[in-house]
C-alpha cells in the first residue's frame, strides 16, 4: 500500500476496509433483491414509485438489485473509477431515502424493518451510508 499525500497508513487501511465492507453490503443487498428477499421488497415498493417510473413493482426491485450489486462489484473491480462509483453509491442512498420515509410513515414492513422504531432509526442511518460511500472512496 502506498502512502497517499497527507494521509496516514492507518487511515488508508481504514478507508480500504470500509470500502470493501461497503462493496460486500451492496452486492449482498443487490443479490437479495434478486433472489430470497425479492417478494418482501416488491411488497415494500410504494405505489407512487410505480407511477413515477411507469412500471411495476417487480421491475423496480429487479432494477434496484442489479444497480446495487453492480455498484458493489464496480467498487472492487474498477479501482480507477472508485471516486465516481462512490458518488454513484451516495446518490443511490439519497434516491432511496423518500422510499424509506414512506416505509416509516406508512408502517409498512420491509425485510429487516418490522417495527416503527427500526424504520425510524433507519432514517438517521441514511446520512451515515452517504458519508460512508463518499469517505471510503475519496482519493
Amino acid at each position: 500500500m502506498t502512502k497517499r499525500r497527507g494521509e496516514s497508513r492507518r487511515v488508508g487501511m481504514l478507508r480500504t476496509g470500509a470500502r470493501g465492507a461497503l462493496a460486500v453490503v451492496l452486492t449482498a443487498a443487490g443479490v437479495a433483491h434478486l433472489t430470497v428477499l425479492r417478494r418482501g421488497f416488491r411488497i415494500a415498493v410504494p405505489d407512487w414509485a410505480t407511477r413515477l417510473f411507469r412500471t411495476d413493482k417487480d421491475t423496480i426491485v429487479v432494477v434496484s438489485g442489479v444497480v446495487e450489486a453492480g455498484l458493489g462489484v464496480a467498487l472492487v473491480a474498477l479501482p480507477r473509477e472508485r471516486r465516481r462509483v462512490g458518488l454513484a453509491i451516495a446518490a443511490l442512498f439519497v434516491a432511496v431515502f423518500p422510499g424509506n420515509i414512506h416505509h416509516w410513515r406508512s408502517g409498512r414492513d420491509v425485510p429487516g424493518m418490522d417495527s416503527d422504531t427500526k424504520r425510524f432509526v433507519r432514517l438517521f442511518f441514511q446520512p451515515v451510508l452517504v458519508a460512508w460511500a463518499v469517505w471510503s472512496t475519496r482519493r
